[in-house]
């Protein structure tokens, strides 16, 4: 098994994540390392908590140089405040062996901060890409000296509309820069990314684990619109933390208010609250002061909070990808998880629509279930994208909308990498469900399939508990071990942590 020192990590940052428990790498960080530091393009397909960030991570700080004000060298875009903020978090001790400055730049604050920053001189920049196009315009951030750019969740960026930005944002640095992209999928418009802008990338895939399979099980309940919160009451009395997800900001707050009256002590998340208030919700929530975040999609990527035990689709997801996201954040970190939506009479046929592009059981007129249904795919729980990556292309206001939500402001041949990930010491498993479909268009790839054994532990969901059956229909639990009973929480079993200095995202 490969150590950090033997793929090439200086010795210096190889003592820095020993003495944060780091010990053994990834996947994901075995094959990406060292095209990485020899300073070659990567385009990598894993998912979240395979390991990537400090796939990426690790290069760019043994490879960025010091900054003059105004231009940094090196660019990290991210979709969302809360990812950059982690990012940003995860490259500090990083960057502090060899002096250099990281800071972040997103919409939903003031400017003050984010200007004086970048006079002072920052390293590396970590944005958004709204914000960063406004300090472009304004002439305060200047991108020609960029040598590093990373582009996470390019998928997760197409989907909320922000590729038109992303594609000027890259025009305006040096073409000789480093590019590594890392995505839950290469193909459709992540692709145009690759080919466009990446040079005989590195091509490193990590699939979802095998062992994975039979650890969260999806049900789907049949209630009335006006039974929807006494029904999510209940269920977060019985599977203590949860996360609750709304279509909008103004059910997100009212769904808060109205769990408030059945003693339900929730925290709302939304892209209408300030950078401040959202972080202290997340806060509340992590330490267990709270038992529910109530959020918009929002906090469907980029949060990692460990120990969820539930999630529950107040309103259904937008559309199977959005589904996926909701749902990884429960099973987390080899973790059981349930994932519970709501389904009304009215919300029947996308419902249905979600389940069949998912390969789930559609069952009943309603569309809702007496038991445990998983999503079929590779281990269980990466489910199969349709067509495009992106889906249909979103319109103006759909775009505007997920931009307030998420930021608040708005053909060369390719080497091929691939493994399915194991757990090791010292670095945590996130588990998100990520897409099977790893083919990205265009080009010859070279394979080379390293398989690391399976890593030990519980496989599936042990046998279902009685007497805890769902609202409504949703009790029982399905023949393939999916269960309906408590999960072993309470509202106030206990605190939960984000993703800490020893674990990794």
């Amino acid at each position: 098994m490969s150590s950090f020192s033997d793929l090439g990590v200086p010795s210096d940052v190889a003592d820095a994540l020993s003495l944060r428990g780091i010990t053994d790498p990834f996947p994901i960080q075995v094959m990406a390392l060292p095209p990485a530091l020899a300073g070659e393009d990567v385009c990598g397909r894993a998912p979240t908590g395979s390991g990537k960030t400090l796939a990426f991570g690790i290069p760019l700080a043994n490879r960025v140089g010091s900054a003059r004000r105004g231009h940094p060298k090196a660019l990290v875009l991210a979709p969302t405040r809360e990812l950059a903020e982690q990012i940003r978090d995860e490259f500090r001790p990083l960057l502090k062996p060899r002096n250099r400055s990281v800071a972040t730049f997103y919409g939903g604050v003031g400017f003050g901060p984010q200007l004086k920053a970048l006079r002072q001189g920052v390293d590396v920049a970590v944005a958004c890409p709204g914000r960063l196009m406004d300090l472009i315009n304004k002439r305060e951030m200047h991108l020609d000296e960029v040598e590093i750019v990373v582009i996470d969740e390019a998928d997760r960026m197409a989907d909320m509309g922000f590729l038109p930005e992303v594609r000027k944002i890259l025009d305006q640095v040096r073409p000789d820069r480093q590019t590594m992209l890392f995505s839950a999928t290469l193909d459709g418009d992540v692709d145009v990314l690759i080919r466009h802008y990446q040079h005989n990338p590195a091509r490193c895939v990590v699939f979802a684990e095998e062992s994975a399979v039979d650890l969260t099980t999806h049900h789907f309940v049949d209630t009335r619109r006006e039974d929807r919160v006494g029904d999510t009451a209940q269920l977060i009395e019985r599977h203590g933390s949860t996360i609750v997800f709304c279509r909008t900001k103004h059910g997100t707050d009212r769904v808060t208010r109205q769990l408030k009256k059945f003693g339900v002590k929730a925290v709302p998340i939304h892209g209408g609250r300030s950078q401040n208030q959202r972080n202290r919700a997340l806060a509340t929530f992590a330490d267990g002061h709270a038992q529910a975040l109530i959020a918009t999609d929002v906090a469907a990527r980029g949060i990692h909070v460990d120990d969820v035990g539930c999630v529950i689709h107040f309103d259904p997801a937008g559309d199977h990808k959005d589904y996926v996201h909701r749902s990884g954040r429960t099973g987390r970190a080899g973790a059981e998880g349930v994932v519970i939506s709501l389904v009304t009479p009215e919300d029947v046929s996308k419902v249905k629509k979600i389940q069949r592009a998912l390969d789930m059981p559609v069952s009943g007129k309603s569309g809702g279930s007496r038991g445990g249904s998983k999503p079929k795919g590779r281990g269980g729980r990466s489910h199969k994208a349709r067509g495009n990556s992106s889906g249909r292309k979103p319109s103006r206001n759909e775009r505007d909308s997920r931009a307030r939500d998420g930021e608040g402001d708005s053909s060369d041949d390719r080497r091929s990498y691939g493994a399915k990930p194991k757990s090791r010491s010292g670095q945590s498993r996130n588990g998100e469900t990520s897409s099977s479909d790893g083919r990205s268009g265009g080009g010859k790839s070279r394979s080379r399939n390293a398989k690391p054994k399976n890593r030990t532990g519980k496989a599936g969901s042990g046998k279902p508990k009685k007497g805890n059956g769902y609202p409504r229909s949703g009790g029982g639990s399905s023949k393939n071990g999916s269960r309906s009973g408590d999960s072993g929480r309470s509202g106030s079993s206990g605190g939960r942590k984000p993703a800490s200095a020893g674990q990794q995202r």
